[in-house]
């Protein structure tokens, strides 16, 4: 067998739609990297996933018995190529990236609170206000904050999962 890696190309925000059509297909082999994090919203902290290489996934294949199902597979927009050569990525890099993620090819970003870190309250009474992390608890899951309170400075336990830091989306804050 003369299989190799291909980088494909979905589309915009469909990278879980194509692997899924192409796990269906006979004999190809997908591998579509994912993040979750934790980003604030008006209704509170929400999870998201994002695919780590947005708009890619990559797929194992023999590339004459099937690079036409692989390119009309639903959500796929074709295979990355340069000119009329079809790039492979080397099988040790494919190695590498699943070694840093788990079975589901899901990776749990988790940006964890500091010391002086600034959040912002997104849950509870005092939803909105800014605070500033004094010390960490945790036993209780709870962090200590200072924040500005009805224009003086008030030390208040907040649990942590109604904090979040300011955001930044996970790849850009490593």
């Amino acid at each position: 067998m003369n299989e190799a890696w291909y980088c494909v190309r979905s589309k915009t925000k469909q990278e879980h739609i194509a692997a899924a059509a192409l796990r269906k297909l006979e004999a190809v082999e997908v591998f579509c990297p994912r993040l979750r994090f934790r980003r604030p919203t008006r209704r509170g902290p929400v999870w998201f996933n994002e695919a780590l290489f947005p708009g890619y996934l990559f797929a194992r294949f023999e590339w004459p018995v099937r690079s036409k199902a692989v390119r009309y597979a639903h959500g796929v927009t074709g295979v990355v190529h340069f000119g009329g050569q079809y790039a492979t990525v080397p099988a040790a890099t494919i190695g590498a990236l699943r070694r840093q993620m788990d079975a589901t090819e899901l990776k749990v970003v988790s940006l964890p609170l500091a010391v002086g870190d600034v959040t912002q309250i997104v849950a509870g009474p005092m939803t909105g206000l800014e605070a500033v992390v004094q010390q960490l608890l945790p036993a209780r899951e709870r962090v200590k904050v200072l924040l500005e309170f009805l224009g003086r400075r008030v030390e208040a336990e907040v649990k942590t999962t109604e904090l979040v830091t300011r955001w930044v989306h996970p790849l850009k804050a490593v």
